[in-house]
């Protein structure tokens, strides 16, 4: 190699350290889960990220696609599987088909949060956080046993946006595999109170800041898609890492994993003597509670999907629809037989 093919060669492992793993000619597959809230425009960040023309419909538990890239000229496509979670916060448990061992070291996560949807917020990310990250963490405890030199990179890389001389290095909780937030409908979050609109920042900047997350505020507008394409393409193919950041709350927020700081964010946005009545053992729990003054939450039930998935007509078929009534009105007769049988039983009253 000339000296130019060495410099060349050190400046894109340097722009691209995941690249690491990826030899030439090999054939880079990576794997996203996208959730968040029921209607909160996931569909449409994949679709728009896979520059597919096409109309989002809603998604039904959990859905698959895919999408292909080439890294440079004349070299293999890489993959990208995109993986949506649908129903908001009542199918969780489904995370763990997509997420297993053998992907876990090129799995991420896509967590996109309604902004015009507050009271559904705290709710809607501490449950779907809250499973992922234990389903992980079991993952990675098996890993430890079976392949500890795998489970012992997937922990260091936890780590890898944030430098041990940073601040707030002690004060943060890296969630395990890579994670972007992505706050959706900022065209109706705009219009919220300015106050309103502080709270839901200041919360959604600690919050990623510490799990360690990137975050970006988007909706239906060009300019701002592309900002979160960004990000996705950055895990889905290894592009370029942006280095901008927007940190103003009166605009949206863009801000990569590691450039904020807890000085920069400020205190929980509560008066100083209310703080001090709120008993929490860490600082995010603290952070739940002031927010949560502000934007009471929903019950976890009423962020359930309890609409039937058969009933809806997007996924009609006739012959299935004909024989699934069919076994309806047998087992109405069952039951009307049964319990014609059962009040005819003579019972002893001794």
């Amino acid at each position: 190699d000339t000296l130019w093919d060495l410099a060349i060669a050190e400046v894109e492992k340097r722009e691209n350290p995941d690249d690491d793993d990826v030899k030439p000619g090999e054939v880079w597959e990576k794997s996203i889960l996208f959730m968040g809230n029921k209607n909160g425009g996931k569909t449409t960040i994949i679709l728009r990220c896979l520059e597919r023309e096409e109309s989002p419909k809603p998604t039904l538990a959990l859905e698959y696609t895919f999408g292909r890239r080439a890294r440079r000229h004349n070299t293999p496509k890489d993959v990208a599987h995109f993986w949506e979670l649908g129903g908001g916060t009542s199918l969780v448990e489904l995370i763990r088909i997509p997420i297993t061992s053998h992907n876990i070291r090129s799995f991420a996560v896509v967590l996109v949060l309604d902004l015009s949807k507050p009271n559904e917020l705290w709710t809607t990310m501490e449950s779907l956080l809250q499973v992922t990250r234990s389903h992980v963490n079991k993952i990675l405890t098996k890993l430890e046993k079976t392949n500890p030199e795998v489970a012992a990179e997937i922990k260091q890389r936890m780590w890898n946006h944030l430098q041990r001389d940073h601040s707030d290095y002690a004060l943060v909780d890296p969630f395990p595999i890579p994670l972007v937030i992505i706050g959706s409908k900022y065209d109706i979050f705009h219009e919220f109170d300015s106050e309103m609109r502080k709270i839901i920042s200041k919360t959604l900047r600690f919050v990623s800041h510490y799990y360690g997350a990137s975050l970006v505020f988007t909706s239906k507008s060009e300019a701002l898609l592309l900002k979160a394409r960004a990000l996705i393409n950055h895990l889905a193919f290894g592009y370029d890492k942006s280095k901008s950041v927007s940190l103003d709350a009166s605009k949206p927020l863009f801000i990569p994993a590691g450039l904020d700081s807890m000085s920069q964010i400020g205190p929980p946005p509560a008066s100083d003597s209310d703080l001090g009545k709120m008993r929490a053992n860490t600082p995010l729990e603290l952070w739940k509670k002031v927010f949560e003054k502000t934007f009471p939450p929903k019950s976890f039930c009423d962020l359930q999907d309890t609409k039937d998935p058969a009933q809806d007509s997007q996924y009609a078929e006739y012959e299935v629809d004909v024989m699934r009534a069919q076994k309806n009105q047998e087992l109405e007769q069952y039951k009307r037989n049964a319990s014609k049988s059962w009040k005819e039983m003579d019972f002893d009253s001794d």
